[in-house]
């Protein structure tokens, strides 16, 4: 009875084959790959079904111009005149990020067999995102600046001694930059699942154990509904965060600031 009663909330993010495949082999088609393709393709649908041109727009197109022009507006006044040219790699991300967190966090459990799964609560998904702003960062930074690209960690107006501790100061700054810019979607969605499968537990245990355990459950019932609401509104937020994050330091790498 002890053993049935236990709480896993890290069973959620276990990544398994789907199907008959094999976990170790040299294509595994897992449950990651499957949502993964899930928001990519509620994603095509949601651009190629408001990408209509309507001369009076709908609520659909006037929805995916609302995104487009959100991501404008963000690399606009991060970057400048030259957002625009950064601003198809930025709307990728964080319109993926969106679309991940909002997914991720509608209670398809409650359909029968179905397993759903938060692609950007694997550190791995959050993390390539990160490497690609990074590279096309650096990218940017050499291509315009060649070596005096290296000028972006060097203080200006700074005496040189003091100039030379602070050096190695930005430049490890900098090179982490990609491991936090992935790590926060990643903490929110992680510890905003475990939270909710935690009270999720509370409340089948409460109905199970009856009397007291009834108010346990309504208790933990009414925390569930408020972290799902929180966990929307920061999965929209880490979103936003990603890609002002990333024009910034794209903006950066233009004008070595």
């Amino acid at each position: 009875m002890a053993a049935s009663a236990k709480i896993d909330p890290m069973s959620q993010f276990a990544i398994h084959p789907v199907g008959s495949g094999d976990l170790h082999g040299p294509f595994a088609f897992t449950n990651s790959s499957l949502w993964m393709l899930v928001v990519l393709a509620v994603i095509l649908v949601f651009m190629i079904g408001g990408n209509r041109r309507q001369l009076v727009p709908g609520r659909w197109q006037a929805a995916v111009e609302g995104f487009t022009g959100f991501v404008e507006g963000i690399t606009r006044s991060s970057i400048g005149a030259e957002g625009r040219r950064y601003l198809p790699w930025v709307f990728t991300a964080f319109t993926f990020i969106l679309f991940a967190n909002v997914i991720g966090a509608m209670p398809f459990g409650i359909v029968p067999g179905a397993h759903p799964f938060t692609v950007t609560s694997q550190f791995s998904v959050t993390g390539v995102l990160s490497i690609i702003s990074f590279l096309i960062v650096l990218g940017v930074g050499f291509w315009k600046h060649k070596l005096h690209f290296f000028s972006l960690f060097w203080p200006k107006d700074a005496p040189f001694v003091l100039a030379l501790l602070i050096f190695p100061i930005e430049l490890v700054s900098f090179a982490v930059r990609p491991f936090s810019l992935g790590l926060r979607p990643f903490i929110a969605m992680f510890a905003g699942h475990i939270l909710l499968d935690v009270f999720g537990n509370f409340v089948v245990q409460g109905l199970n154990a009856g009397g007291v355990g009834y108010a346990v459950s309504g208790l933990a019932f009414v925390f569930i509904v408020f972290v799902n609401a929180l966990e929307l509104l920061v999965g929209a937020i880490q979103a936003y965060v990603f890609a002002l994050l990333t024009s910034l330091y794209i903006n950066d790498a233009v004008h070595l600031h």
